[in-house]
């Protein structure tokens, strides 16, 4: 209090100054329109100003809910595609679709919490795990395409092993025509991958599509990998295949895990059977 007093005391002039300026100027603004109009309109810009700063202060923090709400959307649209059922008996026109079709693949929301793309054996971290239905083996995706098979899981959280990862292959084929082959990460660019294993009669354009072949019991068929960039013959009778990756592994913030429902079923039977 005494020192609010001694800086009241030294400087009541430019404080009186100050008040009587101000009394001035609201009775200028007051009495007279043209000047009222000029403080109001002043007043208006700056009042729109503020609250668009605000406005886009509070988007730019409700943002990780809006990426969460849009994950769950995408999640549930992605367990209703027609390519997470598998057919029971052929489907007539009167037969109800949930009789014909039985779901096989359900998408799991997860989020990236750690990961690395500098490095010859990435890794990747996410915050679930098998409270909410994962176990390793399962395929993981983003919206764009491929990320990774899951190897370790806790109650809570998930390692995976990321395309970017040269102890990682992935069975995969040309959209087109259907000739398969395995994709690898030479441990180079983090945007691209190489195609092996597609034989050089086979007919390649830049700009063509690779997908999952869906020959094994962790991806399911026809998820996005990449483009064709460039190819060339390696090997004497086979294609050596550039792809450029359709996931950007620097900035993956969300995925989906793919749990398949029948996989236990297949892989009993090809145990039976001596596959393994």
């Amino acid at each position: 209090m005494r020192n609010l007093l001694r800086f009241i005391l030294s400087n009541h002039f430019v404080l009186l100054f100050i008040l009587f300026e101000t009394i001035a100027l609201i009775l200028v603004f007051q009495k007279n329109n043209y000047q009222n109009a000029i403080a109001f309109n002043i007043s208006r810009n700056i009042s729109g100003y503020i609250n668009t700063k605000t406005h886009s202060l509070r988007e730019y923090l409700s943002l990780r809910e809006a990426n969460i709400a849009l994950h769950e959307e995408n999640r549930v649209l992605r367990n209703e595609l027609f390519s997470s059922y598998k057919s029971q008996v052929p489907l007539a026109e009167d037969i109800e679709f949930e009789e014909a079709w039985e779901r096989r693949y359900n998408y799991i929301p997860a989020r990236v919490i750690s990961t690395s793309v500098n490095k010859q054996n990435n890794f990747m971290s996410l915050d679930k795990g098998s409270v909410h239905g994962i176990e390793p083996d399962m395929a993981v995706v983003s919206g764009s395409g491929v990320v990774g098979v899951v190897t370790g899981v806790s109650d809570n959280f998930s390692t995976v092993l990321p395309l970017l990862n040269i102890d990682l292959r992935i069975s995969s084929k040309l959209k087109d025509t259907g000739y398969f082959g395995s994709l690898y990460w030479d441990g180079r660019d983090p945007t691209k991958a190489t195609l092996t294993d597609i034989p050089h009669h086979v007919t390649l354009n830049s700009g063509d599509s690779v997908v999952t072949s869906g020959l094994s019991a962790i991806f399911p068929e026809g998820i996005m990998v990449g483009t064709i960039t460039d190819f060339e013959i390696a090997g004497g009778n086979f294609w050596s295949v550039n792809v450029s990756l359709a996931t950007d592994f620097r900035k993956l913030n969300h995925v989906y895990v793919i749990q398949d429902l029948f996989r236990d079923e297949l892989l009993e039977l090809e145990r039976a059977e001596g596959y393994d």
